[in-house]
């Protein structure tokens, strides 16, 4: 639980605090008094006097009634003051620095455990253990440097880690990035970071809170919780972005499914940013970059302007803009030639706009003008601006924070010289400014922002599922391991996916008779073994009746064969639906190309079931390889809207179905015309 004892408590006593500002208890004391709080600060400390100026109190029990305690002590200790300070002296806020709990041993995690239910008991809020403690506007109760500017619309940071934080934090403020709250939050033990996103949804006011929120994640723990708050603030206004580590572990177990094989907890975690609208980033650089962008005006189209004196930073974000989906347009015609008189003999304006390292500050003024007032399709303007060394970049960077106020499209100022011109820097940065010292991390940043989508909508529709019929398949069904091809068949069929006529018997008569009716060429394929393709057990384009019976004879000798599908031989885009249930998570959607390529390749994009219409649009624009579901070299593409279909329908089925932990749809063959399932494998477990 959040409260006020702990976001503005009126009094704070620190446990453990010292005169040594090196270690974290001195620290703690030291930012708390430079950050200017004004309430009554108690220090407790056996063995001294005074710390830093003020009192020390040799025993807790001599203290006050106080608000907010922050504990410096080692771990054995932490339960009786906890114990002790609720009772006793009316706390009900606590930040525990120390580390040596849960996340070290069983005996610590005991420890943990005793604090949190003490603090239920009391109604206490609690951050920590393990932490660096919180930050905000209202008392600086971190032991850590660098210790932010802060504002009301600054970024709200939440991290999982402490050390990381502090790194994340000297990233931001090179930057110019400012802060309302810096929140890290330890072993999580009450106040995860999805706490605090339900705190920050439920009691948000646009027109006093911070609309940025920044997150390091370190573990998931309620994915629904995080993914609604999420959602929610981004729909109230807000903008998000977040790391989360550790997701280059697997995941995936040896499995025997493609999706088994592809899927791992990583694509879950990017199916949830997806679904809730949080930019996805993969290091602190990113993140901050990204945190620094949602600080300028929303970009409303692609169309970037790059305005420079240095032609070859101008070519790399050129490139780097046009790798991530965005575009630096010609600019030309007689405005464009208006321009280019008003600059330096030798100055271009195609886009980039180079007016060369003698343009003065003045001329730089001029350009931004035009490409505000007269190119009307541009969409933003990047300026690159370090030390050219023949003019005074505070006239330039005056120039620049004038335009960036004045200006309805937004200005990226990419201000390289940190080393050179780190005084004019640091000014410009003091106007509220923020900076992108690297044209190529600002590139990738913007491309990550305009991949991600909006929240996916929160109503479930079912799309003609029939759930009775699949409610008693499945009940029906009473082992675990995959199921039988009539089986497949029935639960797509309750999805209504369209699906190629087949047959499976162990009768070469009834197989013949089946592939005349339908009419040859057919495929024969195995039954029973997994991997088909592996063992030979799939040939195409059969012609004769002849043809198949030599086929059936060979397939029945495979090893585990059970009996011979036969299925009309159809033609088309080789398409991949696949899915697999991740604990706490749900059903993981994932589609691509399909294929003997589709494990190879791995040009896969992930959902989180439920998917919307939109949701499922989008996995298939983002798609490296969209260009050929789109048609390509005279070839007609798929239909993008049965495909999208079948991936909701079939996300929804799952949703009513946690029992199905994979399935792969693969190969669907697709046409300008339909979209038909050819060959599935599903696995049930029921416990």
């Amino acid at each position: 639980m959040i409260n006020q004892q702990l976001l503005n408590p009126k009094s704070i006593v620190v446990i453990g605090g010292s005169n040594n500002v090196h270690k974290p208890g001195g620290a703690i004391v030291r930012n708390i008094k430079n950050g200017g709080f004004d309430g009554p600060l108690h220090i407790v400390n056996p063995k001294e006097d005074e710390v830093q100026g003020i009192k020390a109190y040799h025993d807790v029990k001599e203290i006050p009634e106080t608000d907010l305690a922050v504990l410096v002590v080692a771990a054995k200790f932490c339960p009786d003051y906890v114990d002790y300070l609720c009772a006793e002296k009316g706390v009900r806020a606590f930040v525990i620095i120390s580390a040596g709990f849960g996340e070290e041993t069983k005996a610590g995690a005991e420890l943990e455990q005793r604090i949190l239910d003490t603090c239920k008991k009391f109604g206490a809020a609690l951050i920590g253990p393990n932490c660096i403690g919180l930050l905000n506007r209202n008392h600086h109760s971190v032991f850590t440097l660098p210790i932010p500017n802060l504002n009301p619309q600054g970024v709200d940071f939440v991290s999982g880690s402490g050390a990381t934080a502090v790194f994340i934090l000297e990233s931001a403020v090179i930057k110019g990035l400012q802060f309302n709250s810096v929140w890290s939050i330890g072993n999580g033990k009450q106040i995860g970071i999805e706490d605090v996103l339900q705190y920050m949804d439920e009691r948000f006011n646009p027109e006093t809170d911070s609309k940025v929120k920044l997150l390091y994640i370190e573990n998931i723990s309620n994915p629904d919780k995080l993914l609604y708050h999420a959602s929610n603030l981004i729909r109230k206004g807000c903008r998000i972005a977040a790391i989360k580590a550790g997701s280059s572990e697997s995941g995936s177990r040896a499995a025997s499914s493609h999706t088994g094989a592809i899927a791992s907890s990583d694509s879950a975690v990017e199916a949830l940013f997806r679904k809730a609208g949080i930019v996805r980033c993969f290091s602190r650089e990113e993140l901050t970059t990204v945190g620094c962008i949602f600080t300028l005006p929303e970009l409303k189209g692609k169309n970037f302007a790059i305005v420079t004196h240095a032609g070859g930073p101008g070519v790399m974000l050129t490139d780097a803009l046009s790798k991530g989906g965005l575009n630096v347009p010609k600019i030309e015609g007689p405005e464009a030639d208006e321009l280019k008189a008003q600059l330096f003999p030798g100055s271009s304006v195609a886009n980039p706009i180079d007016f060369l390292a003698t343009g003065t500050a003045e001329q730089l003024g001029t350009v931004i003008d035009y490409c505000e007032n007269k190119f009307d399709h541009i969409d933003a303007i990047a300026v690159i601006y370090g030390t050219p060394g023949l003019t005074h970049l505070y006239e330039a960077y005056d120039v620049l924070d004038k335009k960036i106020k004045e200006c309805k499209k937004p200005i990226f100022p990419i201000l390289p010289s940190l080393h050179t011109a780190g005084p004019e820097v640091e000014e410009f940065l003091k106007r509220g400014h923020v900076n992108f010292s690297d044209e190529v991390t600002l590139a990738t940043a913007l491309s990550q922002i305009m991949r991600t989508p909006k929240p996916a909508p929160t109503e479930i529709q079912l799309y003609g599922i029939d759930l009775p019929k699949l409610y008693k398949i499945i009940s029906g069904i009473t082992d675990n391991g995959y199921v039988s091809p009539q089986t497949v068949r029935d639960i797509l069929s309750c999805a209504g996916i369209p699906q190629v006529p087949e047959m499976v018997s162990t009768s070469k008569e009834e197989l013949r008779a089946f592939a005349e009716r339908v009419g040859f060429p057919v495929v024969a394929k195995v039954v029973g073994p997994i991997h088909k393709s592996d063992v030979g057990g799939v040939t195409l384009n059969i012609r004769t009746p002849e043809h198949l019976e030599l086929e059936f004879d060979r397939m029945m000798k495979i090893k585990d064969a059970t009996g011979v599908m036969v299925q009309k031989m159809m033609k088309g885009t080789e398409l991949f639906i696949g899915a697999k249930y991740e604990t706490r998570f749900g059903h993981v959607i994932l589609c691509g190309l399909g294929g003997i390529f589709v494990e190879v390749l791995k040009d896969v994009s992930s959902g989180l079931a439920p998917l919307s219409y939109g949701e499922a649009y989008s996995m298939i624009h983002s798609l490296k390889g969209y260009k050929i579901l789109k048609g390509t070299r005279g070839q007609k593409g798929i239909n993008e809207q049965k495909f999208a279909e079948i991936i909701v329908r079939l996300s929804t089925l799952l949703r009513f179905a946690t029992e199905i932990k994979e399935m792969d749809i693969n190969p669907l063959l697709a046409d300008e015309n339909d979209v038909v399932a050819v060959d599935a494998r599903i696995l049930i477990e029921k416990n």
